[in-house]
C-alpha cells in the first residue's frame, strides 16, 4: 500500500492546511487518453505523481451495451449489465448502459484507474459507478469526451441495516477525478459524487446536479484546477468528518466554480482555505430569501476557519455570506457578497489583510468577538451594525473591554460603512493606529456612528463618522492624535457638504454624508493644535469616495462656526450621551 501523506500543522492554535504549491511535469505515453498537465498537489492529499502517469499499452478496455459488455483484457468480468473491477489496474470503458454500473471491489494493494471515453450510464437502482473495496480510485475524463451519470430516485439496499452507496459516483476509498473531458452527474437518490475518504479533484469539467449534496469529500476535499457548475438541494461542496482531528477540511488552488444549493454553497467541517478562483455561489435561494433559524444556508462555512487568499467572489446567500465558528482570514482577492444576515461572521476572530470587500446589502456587515484590519478594503450596506464586535454574551454598559473579551483593532486598509443602525458597534474597546474608516451612520437617535463600551483610543488613521446626535460619544483623551467632535444644533439634509479648514485656508475635510446628520466625527494627521473654520453647504468640484472629497476647491458654503482645537478631545455643542454596546444582533450567530 502507498504512503498517503495527511499531515496538518498546527498553527496559532487552529488547523490549517500546509499547502504545496508543487508543479509535476508529467509526460504521457502516446496514446495516453489524457493529454499531459502540471496538476498543482497539496501533500496532505493521497495524491502521488506517479497517479498521473500510465502505459497506454496496459489498459483493459470495456465496451459497454446492454446485454452484451465486452471486456478486452484481465481485471474485470461483466455480468449481465455490470462490470466488475477486481484487480488494480487501467481500464477504459466505452459506449453506455441504460440500467447498469461499475463496480470496484479489488482486494489487492494498487491503484484504481476508470478511463471514461464518452459513457452515459443510468442506473435505476444504486450508485451507477461505486467503488465498494480498492487502495486508491482514480476517475479520468478523456480528452474531449462527454460523460453522463444518471442514478434513480430510489435505491435498493441488500439489507435495511445498510445506506449505503448514496451518491451516484461512490467510492469507499480515496478518489481522483482528472483529465480534459467532461463529466455530468444526475444525482436523484442523494448525493451527486461522494467519498468517504479523500477527493480530490484535479482538472476537468463537472456538472452536478444533486437532491442532497453536490460534491462531499468526508475527509477532506482539495480541487486544483477544474470547471465545476453544482445544482444540490443541500451543500454544494462538503466535507463533514466531525471524528479524525484533521480532517473534514477543504482546499481550492484554484478553478471556477458556479454553485447554487439549498443548504451551504461550501461547508467544511474544520477548515476551508482558498487559493485563487472564480467563485458564483448562491445559498438557499439568495440574499432575498428567508430561511428558519435551524437551516443553514451560508455561502462559504466552517467549524474552525475560514482563509481567503486570493480569487473572485460574487455570493448571494440566505444566511451568512462567509461564516466560521472559529476565525474568518481575508488576505487577499475581490469579494461581492449579498447576504440576509452577516455579510462576514466568526465567532471568535475576523482579520482582514488584504483584498477588496464589498458587502453589497447584509443585516450586518462585519461581526466577531475580536475583528482586526490590517490592510486590504471593505466596504459595506447594512440594515443594522456595520461593523459589531461582540462576543455574543449580550454585552452590557459599564462592561470592561477585558470581561467582554471584544475588540476592533484598525491598523490599515480601508472601511466604508453605511449602516441603518450603528454604524461601528464594539462591546468592549476600539483601538486605531492607521488605515481610513469613513461611516455613514444611523439617522435615528438611539444608534450612533460609533458606539463603544471600553473606549476609542485613536493614535494614527483617518477617520470620518456621521450619523444621528443622540447616541453620540467622544474617543478617548488617552489618544495621541486630535479628534473634533461636531455636533449641529439641527440635522442636516442628507448631502449636504461639511468642510473644515484651516485659519490659513487649508482643506482639511470636505465630506457629503449620505444620509441626514447631526453630528460628525474626525480625526486625522491633519488635525493639529490651532484655529479651524466650519462650513455647511456648498459644492467641490473635486473627486468622492463614499463622501470624501479629493483635490479640486471647496466654494459656496456658509461658515457654521470657529473651533479651537487645543487638545486631544474637542467638542462642539452638545449631544444626547453615551451609547450602549450592542450584543450580537437578533438574527447572529445562532444557527448552524
Amino acid at each position: 500500500m502507498r504512503n498517503k501523506q495527511r499531515t496538518l500543522r498546527l498553527i496559532g492554535g487552529a488547523l490549517l492546511l500546509s499547502l504545496l504549491l508543487g508543479v509535476l511535469a508529467l509526460t504521457l505515453p502516446a496514446g495516453s487518453a489524457v493529454s499531459a498537465q502540471e496538476p498543482v498537489v497539496l501533500v496532505e492529499t493521497h495524491a502521488d505523481p506517479e497517479d498521473y502517469v500510465w502505459d497506454s499499452n496496459a489498459v483493459t478496455q470495456i465496451a459497454l451495451s446492454d446485454g452484451a459488455i465486452t471486456v478486452d483484457g484481465t481485471g474485470a468480468t461483466a455480468n449481465g449489465s455490470t462490470v466488475t473491477i477486481t484487480a488494480a489496474g487501467n481500464y477504459s470503458f466505452s459506449g453506455s448502459l441504460a440500467d447498469g454500473q461499475i463496480v470496484v471491489d479489488t482486494q489487492d494493494d494498487g491503484f484504481v484507474r476508470l478511463i471514461l471515453n464518452g459513457v452515459t450510464i443510468s442506473n435505476s437502482s444504486s450508485a451507477p459507478i461505486y467503488a465498494a473495496n480498492a487502495d486508491d480510485v482514480m476517475i479520468v475524463l478523456a480528452d474531449s469526451t462527454t460523460n453522463v451519470i444518471t442514478d434513480s430516485p430510489n435505491y435498493v439496499f441488500a439489507s435495511a441495516e445498510e445506506d449505503e452507496p448514496n451518491a451516484a459516483v461512490f467510492s469507499k476509498a480515496d478518489l481522483t477525478i482528472y483529465g480534459n473531458g467532461s463529466l455530468t452527474v444526475n444525482a436523484n437518490y442523494n448525493d451527486g459524487i461522494a467519498s468517504k475518504d479523500g477527493l480530490m479533484i484535479a482538472s476537468g469539467t463537472i456538472i452536478v446536479n444533486a437532491v442532497d449534496d453536490g460534491v462531499r469529500g468526508k475527509d477532506y476535499l482539495v480541487i486544483d484546477t477544474a470547471a465545476l457548475t453544482i445544482n444540490a438541494g443541500g451543500d454544494g461542496l462538503k466535507s463533514d468528518n466531525e471524528e479524525d482531528a484533521g480532517a473534514g477540511y477543504i482546499a481550492i488552488t484554484n478553478g471556477v466554480f458556479n454553485i447554487t444549493a439549498g443548504g451551504d454553497a461550501i461547508s467544511a467541517y474544520t477548515s476551508v482555505q482558498i487559493s485563487d478562483g472564480q467563485f458564483a455561489l448562491v445559498s438557499g435561494g439568495g440574499s432575498m430569501a428567508s430561511i428558519a433559524d435551524t437551516e443553514s444556508a451560508k455561502g462559504i462555512k466552517s467549524d474552525l476557519s475560514v482563509q481567503i487568499d486570493g480569487g473572485t467572489f460574487t455570493i448571494s446567500a440566505a444566511d451568512d455570506a462567509l461564516h466560521s465558528n472559529g476565525s474568518v482570514t481575508v488576505n487577499g482577492g475581490t469579494l461581492t457578497m449579498a447576504s440576509a444576515d452577516d455579510g462576514v461572521h466568526a465567532d471568535a476572530a475576523l482579520t482582514v489583510n488584504g483584498g477588496a470587500i464589498t458587502i453589497t446589502n447584509a443585516y450586518e456587515g462585519l461581526e466577531s468577538a475580536v475583528i482586526t484590519l490590517n490592510g486590504g478594503s471593505v466596504t459595506l450596506n447594512a440594515s443594522d451594525d456595520g461593523v459589531n464586535a461582540s462576543s455574543g454574551d449580550g454585552g452590557g454598559f459599564g462592561m470592561s473591554a477585558a470581561s467582554a473579551g471584544t475588540y476592533l483593532y484598525i491598523n490599515g486598509g480601508y472601511l466604508a460603512v453605511n449602516a441603518v443602525g450603528d454604524g461601528i458597534d464594539v462591546n468592549g474597546a476600539i483601538t486605531m493606529t492607521g488605515g481610513v474608516v469613513v461611516v455613514n451612520g444611523p439617522t435615528e437617535q438611539m444608534n450612533g456612528a460609533l458606539d463603544f463600551d471600553a473606549g476609542f483610543t485613536m493614535t494614527g488613521g483617518w477617520l470620518v463618522a456621521a450619523g444621528s446626535a443622540g447616541m453620540v460619544q467622544t474617543l478617548n483623551d488617552t489618544s495621541t492624535q486630535p479628534s473634533l467632535l461636531l455636533n449641529f444644533t439641527a440635522t442636516q439634509a442628507a448631502g449636504t457638504l461639511v468642510h473644515l479648514q484651516s485659519s490659513d485656508g487649508t482643506d482639511v475635510l470636505t465630506f457629503a454624508p449620505s444620509k441626514a446628520y447631526q453630528s460628525i466625527t474626525f480625526s486625522s494627521p491633519e488635525l493639529t493644535q490651532g484655529t479651524y473654520d466650519v462650513y455647511l453647504g456648498g459644492s467641490s468640484d473635486g473627486t468622492a469616495t463614499d463622501g470624501v472629497y479629493s483635490g479640486g476647491s471647496y466654494t459656496g458654503g456658509t461658515l457654521y462656526t470657529n473651533v479651537t482645537v487645543s487638545s486631544m478631545i474637542t467638542t462642539v455643542g452638545s449631544a444626547g450621551g453615551m451609547g450602549l454596546g450592542g450584543g450580537r444582533g437578533a438574527r447572529g450567530g445562532g444557527r448552524p
